[in-house]
């Protein structure tokens, strides 16, 4: 099963050959399902999300889950903020704000880390983490996916304020409640990272903006491809070990296409995730 996990398009900032390249290199690849971890629009006026509809649609056959991101709630527009802030969001992108999405052997748990009071920034309250944690205690698939905008986990300092508030609290309960992958966007940072308290590790993975000029530092547009691969049986007694290979996949401007960065390979005996190998030559297989 492959996942392609996209992130902060900007809708209205997107730059036109790279958004053609992002969809000629989703269709090409053909993942099981396509994971949109918010700010699809830029200031969530209903020509960008009508644009963001298009480009959705045009990914036909490929299943898309979304989640909004703090950027698809209206800035300056404060009755429809105060009042319905996700009105056009459920209108052109989708009806639910925490979808789930369940497969023979992944399943995807979509949570919304925006609140209209927060601004740019995202919250978890507690009522929300515990609701996650039961969902994903309730699952029966391998692998155990949640998705939502603002990151759990940072790499650079000056990222401290962007990370969501609750972070450490929904880690400690959806970590325990089984989840081994977290995707997130917010920061146009892609990066993959290992999180637990050593009892029981889980990957947190970022996604790059996918086709915003709002390029972060010079980094070109980018997004990540996961492949969740079968089950190795164990030994008597023991877990079968479980992978997960992870593509991140950038966008070169000097052939227009979509093109693999970096590979990373994890791997979980039953204790939690641990990163293996990074690099920029593909995984075999």
């Amino acid at each position: 099963m492959r996942l392609a996990h996209i992130s902060d398009p900007h809708f209205g900032t997107e730059d036109a050959p790279v958004r053609d390249a992002l969809r000629e290199d989703l269709l090409r690849e053909a993942p099981d399902l396509v994971v949109l971890t918010g700010d699809i629009t830029q200031r969530a006026r209903q020509a960008q999300f009508r644009a963001a509809r298009a480009f959705l649609d045009s990914l036909a056959p490929l299943p898309v889950l979304s989640l909004p991101g703090n950027h698809d709630l209206p800035l300056f527009d404060l009755f429809t903020r105060f009042t319905q802030p996700y009105r056009f969001y459920r209108r052109h992108i989708c009806a639910s704000l925490s979808p789930l999405w369940r497969g023979r052997r992944v399943a995807v748990v979509g949570v919304n880390s925006t609140r209209m009071l927060r601004h740019k920034h995202g919250e978890l309250p507690a009522p929300l983490v515990d609701e996650v944690a039961r969902q994903l205690a309730a699952l029966g698939e391998a692998f155990k996916v949640v998705a939502l905008h603002h990151p759990l986990e940072i790499i650079e300092p000056s990222d401290r304020r962007n990370r969501v508030h609750g972070a450490d609290a929904a880690l400690a309960a959806w970590i325990a409640a089984g989840a081994d992958l977290f995707l997130g966007g917010h920061i146009h940072l892609p990066y993959c990272v290992t999180t637990g308290d050593g009892s029981r590790d889980a990957l947190v993975l970022q996604a790059g903006t996918s086709m915003s000029t709002r390029r972060r530092n010079g980094r070109p547009n980018s997004y990540n491809l996961v492949r969740f691969a079968p089950i190795e049986p164990g030994g008597p007694g023991k877990a079968g070990l479980r992978r997960i290979e992870i593509e991140e996949r950038d966008h070169d401007p000097r052939i227009g296409r979509f093109t693999v960065a970096t590979c990373r390979e994890a791997v979980c005996a039953g204790s939690g995730w641990s990163l293996l190998s990074q690099g920029a030559v593909p995984l075999p297989g």
